[in-house]
């Protein structure tokens, strides 16, 4: 049944053994690949469309990643109990998928393509992300569509001072490094991950025995595609999907290249520079008249590809960039904190064009984030959320909601300030950044925000941690090229690199890198690395100017914490039958109370910003875990009145028995108007019977009166 079905079973030499076949399942897909290594079996399709519009300049492609909930055994929550939207963790994964594998199309290659991995199986000590950019790759490679891979994708971790390339979970959990690379077998095309500190050395090392590894995974699947064609690599469709003018290309070409290359080299602000590039293309158009909307579409895309062409030689010939500054020069930098009156801590960060309004908030155990995707469920208590509004380019579009880049951004500024953040820390924290103005690396400004705003907070951080990116521009015929500290946004859209490094001065904590040429050298990236120090280290010093250290306490108006252990029997006293006890504590304190099991005790959490509610709180829950004590003395308030005395609750949830004899030295012939319902006085527990009845007094507390004598 299964005639054109091919396997190939290989040992990368990590300790993995993996398998991808292909013709055995989703046989309509234009290519499909099994992967499997222990239990862990990934299924990747890809189709693509086999025409495009040919006024699209631009690949389509979208990658789509998910987790089955059946991989793991479990049937997912929520009303419909089927897989939905996918979460930002696997968001994450298709954003490292989807980088890896773009740059490897033909640049004139515009039809709509769909990558989807699934993780159909899962083996819950491998870590399924380690290979979803390998079988993605690999889909394409057995299939006609045009693709100069293949690539492949590893992590890289180290646990005891070595490396391991694609370890496994209980490994990861070890590991001071957490690096997901991709590559061709000539180069590498796309690094992500969070370190611990590590030095631009260690860094370069990760990267070449990662590389070792996607030379051997794209040979695999090299071998694979040829099995499938009969010992041969298959055959890629023919394609035209441009509309092309040679004649009018070299008519833009000439009449604008000069006038473009000339604009450049006039140091200039993002608005007046596009201005500037706008009237170059309108005087072109104006010389050809009327034109039909295909001879519009072409002039457009040509005058970009010029300008492509003479900002480049620009910056290579001038040593010169768009906006007058050296390559190795970094923006003006303003900085405030404080800026929010009513946040727990604020920061407005300015570097050049681009600006970050970044907030901190305090909450407790109850505003934790819950995880829920078949391989990560948990609880999250930092939370990172960036937000790019459409007038922070100056433009007018709907407000949608985040995407996958500003998901991948605010992912990038978490991962390295996460890295800062005190062990002891008792809050959720939620930190939102605002990008007001955007030119260039808003992700690394709210790195830099971040950092200000948590020191402003008061979060006593292991240090201040800032973060750059860093971009090339080279010619691969004369081996110019120029690396660029602090890139602006034209400078990452015609460069060849984005490279977005955070640290501090100990070493790096969280890179972000794509390159979109292919080949680079590690001399050139060591170079952009120590470059990139140099630059971090001074945005640093512009921090510092500012706050160097955290504040010594919380704002007054920031909640505060006290967290404390309690029997884990008494767990159910706090919580009470479907949680009235704590729901009306809180509603009388004032205050956010949580409580958890942690390794066999209760961890109480009260939270508020007010200390008397919590000391009211903290005393209310001590009374309901207290045990009896002979001896004590107790509030009693009143509950019940009876003819032989009145019912008293002692304790929260404990009443005991206040004996007619009991309540005054005086006998009392009976109850009426001697108490009311809901009075308060104090009583002495004198006795706990063999059934835990206790005895309780009110007169033993009040002076004895004296004898009479007769």
């Amino acid at each position: 049944m299964f005639e054109n079905f091919q396997e190939k079973t290989f040992d990368c030499g990590d300790g993995n053994v993996i398998t991808i076949e292909s013709g055995r399942l989703a046989r309509q897909a234009h290519g499909s690949v099994v992967l499997k290594c222990g239990k862990t079996m990934i299924l990747a399709t890809v189709v693509s469309k086999y025409d495009a519009d040919p006024k699209t300049d631009f690949l389509p492609l979208s990658v789509d990643y998910q987790e089955k909930f059946a991989s793991v055994g479990r049937i997912p929550g929520g009303f419909l109990k089927r897989e939905g939207r996918l979460s930002e963790y696997e968001i994450l994964i298709c954003r490292l998928v989807d980088r890896a594998l773009r740059p490897m199309f033909p640049s004139d290659y515009h039809a709509d393509t769909q990558v989807m991995v699934s993780l159909i199986a899962s083996d819950e000590n491998i870590l399924p992300d380690n290979f979803a950019g390998f079988a993605a790759s690999a889909a394409i490679s057995v299939s006609d569509i045009p693709f100069d891979g293949p690539i492949s994708e590893v992590r890289i971790a180290r646990v005891d001072g070595k490396f391991i390339v694609n370890p496994k979970k209980d490994q990861l959990e070890n590991s001071d490094v957490d690096l997901m690379i991709a590559g061709t077998k000539e180069t590498l095309n796309m690094v992500e991950g969070e370190m611990d500190g590590i030095s631009e050395d260690d860094m370069l090392e990760a990267m070449k025995i990662a590389h070792q590894v996607i030379q051997k995974q794209c040979d695999a699947q090299l071998d694979l595609a040829k099995a499938l064609n009969g010992g041969q690599l298959p055959t890629k469709r023919t394609y035209d999907h441009e509309l092309n003018d040679e004649a009018l290309e070299k008519e833009v070409h000439e009449a604008t290249y000069q006038s473009i290359y000339d604009a450049a080299t006039n140091a200039s602000s993002k608005n007046e520079r596009a201005e500037a590039f706008d009237t170059i293309l309108q005087d072109f158009k104006n010389t050809k008249g009327e034109v039909d909307d295909d001879t519009a579409f072409l002039i457009k895309k040509y005058f970009g590809k010029t300008k492509k062409k003479a900002v480049r030689e620009m910056v290579l010939s001038t040593s010169q960039r768009l906006d007058g500054r050296k390559f190795d020069e970094v923006r003006q930098i303003e900085s405030m904190v404080n800026y929010l009156p009513t946040a727990h801590g604020s920061a407005v960060f300015t570097r050049g064009e681009t600006q970050s309004l970044t907030s901190v908030t305090f909450g407790s155990k109850l505003d934790e984030q819950m995880l829920d995707s078949p391989m990560n469920s948990g609880y999250n208590k930092f939370i990172l959320h960036y937000n790019f509004p459409p007038f922070s380019t100056g433009e007018a579009r709907p407000a949608r909601g985040p995407g996958r880049r500003e998901i991948g951004h605010g992912n990038l500024a978490s991962r390295g300030l996460r890295k800062m953040l005190p062990d002891d820390v008792p809050y959720t924290i939620r930190i939102v950044s605002d990008i007001l103005e955007s030119n260039g690396s808003s992700s690394m400004a709210t790195v830099c925000a971040g950092s200000m705003a948590l020191m402003d907070s008061g979060i006593q951080l292991k240090s201040g941690i800032s973060g750059i990116a860093m971009g090339m521009i080279s010619d691969e015929d004369s081996g110019r090229y120029a690396i660029l500290s602090d890139i602006l946004g034209d400078e990452d859209h015609l460069g060849d690199m984005d490279f977005k490094v955070v640290g501090n001065r100990n070493g790096l904590y969280a890179c972000q890198m794509d390159i979109k040429i292919k080949g680079l050298n590690y001399d050139i990236l060591k170079e952009a690395l120590l470059q990139a120090r140099a630059g971090r280290l001074h945005v640093l010093d512009e921090m510092e100017k500012t706050i160097k250290e955290a504040s010594n306490d919380f704002k007054d108006h920031a909640p505060r914490i006290v967290k404390f252990e309690v029997p884990k029997d008494k767990i159910g006293a706090i919580i009470g039958t479907g949680g009235k006890v704590i729901q009306e504590l809180q509603k009388e304190t004032n205050t956010t109370i949580s409580i958890e099991e942690v390794d066999e005790q209760g961890v109480v959490e009260i939270l508020s910003n007010n200390k008397d509610d919590i000391n009211n709180a903290y005393t209310h829950i001590q009374n309901l875990i207290a045990e009896p004590e002979i001896g004590k003395e107790y509030t009693a308030t009143v509950k019940s009145i009876k003819d032989f005395g009145a019912f008293v609750e002692y304790l929260p949830g404990k009443e005991g028995l206040l004996h007619i004899s009991e309540i005054s030295w005086k006998r009392l012939p009976s109850m009426e108007g001697v108490l009311e319902m809901g009075e308060q006085f104090q009583v002495k527990l004198t006795d706990i019977d063999k059934q835990g009845r206790v005895k309780l007094s009110r007169k033993v507390l009040l002076p004895k009166p004296e004898r009479s004598e007769k």
